[in-house]
């Protein structure tokens, strides 16, 4: 990498990082579904439209293709068409990070053609299958990093987790600008947040992060990503905007009977994460379409009272404004 370029790519990850973390502090950070056909194939018209309803709710930033939007399911022609819809819709309004993951040769081809389709910046899935040793960890962040312009955010979940020490390494690349955290591990956090250099980005990546937003809160990492927002912004802007302003009731009543019941409902099926938000959607009468195999949609039953649930939510919603 040669000193020219170096400096470009400090220069754009620094902006970059201060236009998502402007977007952090407004808002939550929308990662929307992948809208298929009910063939399983792509449709293109119903991503434009599920995106575009995502973005008029005023998010902190989108995430297209990434856990939520069932990255590991897309080819690389598909994946292009999710990014640039993606792209198109925000119209540089608010930054858009696509994903990308598995080994960091496949990685790097995903981060190309997100560069192409014109995307801020990257979050870097966990890679496939392995568990590695830290010094791997960190390899596999230089190896996509000298591969694109663009700024990564690394997401540590499943078998990636990194030290305090190697946080310090990935946050010397000059394009690598944040953590995304799985986890949910405050002694790891803290550890984390304390070594880093200033101005590194962290967010709360939790399944149902809001259940957890509060103690993320107090390691000093209070934006979060949001899957009830793919499905129902206005209980996901209403908890975050009560959050942000002390309303310790609303925050309450929406955890007990909206949040907490919602969690002990994805937990009855491995893949539910994804699965009831895309249900939640299509019950909203978003055009998002089924999820793709090895996911399943949801039984009658779990529907029903994914239904009433969501019912439930609005309505608390509704006292709260």
């Amino acid at each position: 990498m040669t000193s020219i370029w170096g400096d470009i790519v400090t220069g754009e990850a620094e902006a970059a990082a201060r236009r998502l973390r402007d977007g952090m502090e407004r808002g939550v950070l929308s990662f929307p579904l992948t809208s298929f056909h009910e063939d399983g194939s792509l449709d293109p018209e119903g991503c434009r439209a599920h995106v575009a309803a995502q973005i008029a709710t005023a998010p902190g930033a989108v995430f297209p293709a990434c856990g939520t939007g069932e990255f590991f399911s897309l080819d690389e022609d598909e994946y292009r068409q999710v990014v640039t819809i993606a792209v198109e819709e925000a119209g540089g309004r608010l930054p858009v990070v696509a994903g990308i993951g598995y080994g960091w040769a496949q990685a790097a081809r995903f981060a190309r053609i997100a560069e192409e389709a014109g995307a801020d910046a990257l979050l870097v899935l966990p890679h496939y299958l392995v568990a590695a040793p830290q010094d791997g960890l960190v390899a596999q962040l230089e190896q996509i990093a000298a591969r694109t312009r663009l700024p990564l955010i690394a997401y540590q979940r499943g078998q990636v987790a990194y030290t305090a020490a190697s946080l310090r390494r990935i946050a010397a690349i000059p394009n690598v600008i944040g953590l995304k955290d799985g986890h949910s591990d405050l002694d790891r956090l803290q550890r984390l947040t304390l070594a880093a250099p200033e101005g590194f980005l962290f967010f709360n990546g939790a399944s149902t992060a809001e259940i957890q937003a509060r103690a993320y809160a107090t390691v000093g990492i209070p934006a979060y990503s949001s899957a009830v927002h793919a499905f129902a912004p206005e209980i996901a802007n209403t908890f975050f905007a009560a959050l942000r302003d002390g309303d310790g009731k609303t925050v309450e009543r929406l955890l007990r009977d909206f949040y907490v019941p919602l969690v002990e409902l994805r937990d009855r099926v491995p893949g539910y994460a994804v699965s009831l938000v895309k249900a939640a959607a299509r019950l909203r009468g978003r055009p998002v379409g089924p999820v793709r195999a090895p996911l399943t949609d949801p039984s009658t039953t779990d529907l029903a009272d994914l239904e009433a649930l969501l019912t439930t939510g609005l309505d608390l919603v509704g006292a709260a404004l």
